[in-house]
C-alpha cells in the first residue's frame, strides 16, 4: 500500500510503503473489543470500598436479650439489616486487570491501523517537529490542514518543541510509537502517523 507523505504545510514530500501485513487487513470488531476491553479493564482503579459489619461504628453491645421479645434474634446493629450496619458482600479494593495474549494485543493494533487505512483516515507525516514552541503556528497548520480530533504517532522520541506546541491544542494528541495503542487510536477521527513513526511501528510488529 502506497500513501503520499505531507508536510506541516501541506505539501507532498514522497511516498512511504506501507506494509499490507499491517495496513491492509480487514478490520474484526471481535479483535479490536477484545483488546480495548483488556484496555479499559486494565485501567480500572479498583478501589471501591464498603464497610463491613466488622467495620462499621456503633456499639458491639447485644441490642436486646435472647428470648421472649418475640422479635428475631440479634446480636449488635452493625448486622446488615439494620440501617448504618455493614454491607454483606460488597465491593473491596481489587484488580479489574485480565490477561490477553501478546499476539492477540498485536494484531489488535495491526486492525486498528487498518481500520484507519481503509477510511482514508490516515496521512503519514514527515515530520513533527518545529523549530519553535509555537503554539498559534501550530494550531494554524493543523486547521489549515483541516485535523480536528486527531492522533499523532511519532518515532520513539518526540521533539521537545512539537510537543510544547501541542500541548494546549483542542483535539491534538501525541505518542512516541511504543506508546500507540488501539483504544486512543479508535476513539480520533484523523491518525496521523509520522515517517519514523511507520518505521518503529512495523518493527514493533514484524
Amino acid at each position: 500500500m502506497k500513501l503520499d507523505v505531507i508536510k506541516l504545510d501541506g505539501g507532498v514530500a514522497g511516498e512511504v510503503d506501507l506494509s499490507d501485513d499491517i495496513y491492509g487487513l480487514e478490520p474484526r470488531a471481535d479483535i479490536l473489543h477484545r483488546v480495548v476491553r483488556w484496555q479499559r479493564n486494565k485501567a480500572q482503579a479498583g478501589t471501591h470500598k464498603v464497610k463491613t459489619r466488622s467495620e462499621t461504628s456503633y456499639s458491639t453491645k447485644k441490642i436486646y436479650r435472647q428470648k421472649g421479645t418475640g422479635g428475631a434474634r440479634h446480636g449488635d446493629r452493625n448486622a446488615p439489616i439494620f440501617r448504618k450496619g455493614g454491607v454483606y458482600k460488597g465491593p473491596t479494593p481489587r484488580s479489574h486487570a485480565h490477561d490477553l495474549p501478546k499476539k492477540v494485543r498485536a494484531l489488535g493494533l495491526k486492525h486498528a491501523l487498518s481500520s484507519k487505512a481503509a477510511t482514508g483516515n490516515l496521512i503519514v507525516l514527515e515530520s513533527a517537529s518545529l523549530a519553535e514552541a509555537k503554539t498559534k503556528l501550530l494550531a494554524l497548520q493543523i486547521k489549515e490542514l483541516g485535523w480536528k480530533r486527531v492522533l499523532i504517532i511519532d518515532g520513539a522520541e518526540i521533539d521537545e518543541n512539537f510537543a510544547l506546541a501541542a500541548a494546549n491544542i483542542e483535539g491534538l494528541d501525541l505518542l512516541p510509537s511504543i506508546g500507540a495503542n488501539v483504544m486512543d487510536i479508535l476513539k480520533r477521527d484523523t491518525l496521523v502517523i509520522t515517517r519514523a513513526g511507520v518505521e518503529a511501528l512495523e518493527a514493533r510488529l514484524k
